[in-house]
């Protein structure tokens, strides 16, 4: 049961979260409904997600069974087999379908939205991985789809901004990633990755620099946007661009200086200083949105 558990590997379930951002955003915290449906979906994104864990792990399983860490994983060490794999790929894919039902409104819509994120993820496992630059996009295209269902679910109209932000800021994220494969790459003259190869280091810190730089300045001209300040009332928001900079910062420096960029959900839980900002940032927000 525990290398099964590891296998849909639940603490990659915290990306999913991206889906309550609507809700967030949308001032909707306090509307029930919309906390509800926006909780199944997540719940239900987190089942397909862990369905392509499952498939990439069969396909790159030999690949992994040649990598330091990955190799310990269950598909590479044998503790799960690749026939059991698939059979765990189809049960997540039923779940996620089935929590589905348990929305109030918009299932089809919604479903479509999961549908789209699994065949989509499918296609990238067997061959857009492979291919440099694509790879990021898909990544990151991949959280926009799930604020898409999030809007859909909780019926709530995304902001252009929130759309192009997520893209952005996940880009960044998934530049920094591959930051990691480029230098084991360079450690051990063994790319992790096919498409490694088609990155440095002196790309990939191009890369980090100018999606932090758009990221940053996206989420200013949404603070600032007229529609914002109507919607919230307030012309304040621009302070939280603060916190923005300061967790971009950050994250850039663990990637650059500490070389800890490798995987994103474990910078997250374990980064006191980038949970701080998080924190401080969710709860000035909030302040603005729902006190003043």
């Amino acid at each position: 049961m525990l290398q099964i558990i590891r296998l849909i590997r639940p603490k990659q379930w915290i990306k999913n979260t991206i889906v309550l951002l609507p809700i967030f955003f949308g001032g909707a915290l306090m509307h029930f409904n919309a906390l509800y449906a926006g909780i199944i979906t997540a719940i239900a994104f987190s089942f397909i997600a862990s369905s392509i864990y499952c498939l990439n792990d069969i396909l790159d399983v030999k690949d992994d069974r040649r990598h330091p860490l990955k190799c310990n994983r269950p598909l590479a060490s044998g503790k799960v087999s690749i026939q059991q794999g698939y059979l765990i790929m189809s049960i997540m894919v039923v779940l996620s379908m089935t929590t589905l039902l348990l929305l109030p409104n918009h299932r089809l819509e919604t479903a479509g939205v999961l549908i789209f994120y699994w065949l989509l993820n499918v296609v990238y496992c067997y061959i857009l991985k492979q291919h440099a630059i694509i790879d990021v996009c898909i990544v990151a295209f991949g959280f926009v789809l799930r604020l898409l269902a999030g809007g859909l679910a909780t019926s709530i109209t995304l902001s252009k901004w929130i759309v192009l932000m997520t893209f952005l800021l996940m880009l960044f994220l998934s530049f920094a990633k591959r930051r990691d494969d480029v230098l084991r790459m360079n450690e051990t003259g063994e790319a992790p990755r096919k498409n490694t190869i088609r990155y440095n280091l002196t790309f990939i810190n191009q890369a980090i620099t100018i999606t932090a730089s758009v990221t940053l300045v996206c989420y200013i001209m949404y603070t600032m946007s007229p529609e914002v300040i109507a919607k919230f009332k307030t012309d304040n928001l621009y302070l939280t661009s603060v916190y923005v900079l300061l967790g971009l910062l950050r994250y850039i420096q663990l990637s650059v200086v500490d070389k800890k960029s490798g995987d994103p959900t474990k910078v997250i839980l374990h980064d006191r200083f980038i949970q701080g900002i998080v924190l401080a940032f969710g709860a000035t927000f909030l302040i603005f949105i729902y006190i003043l």
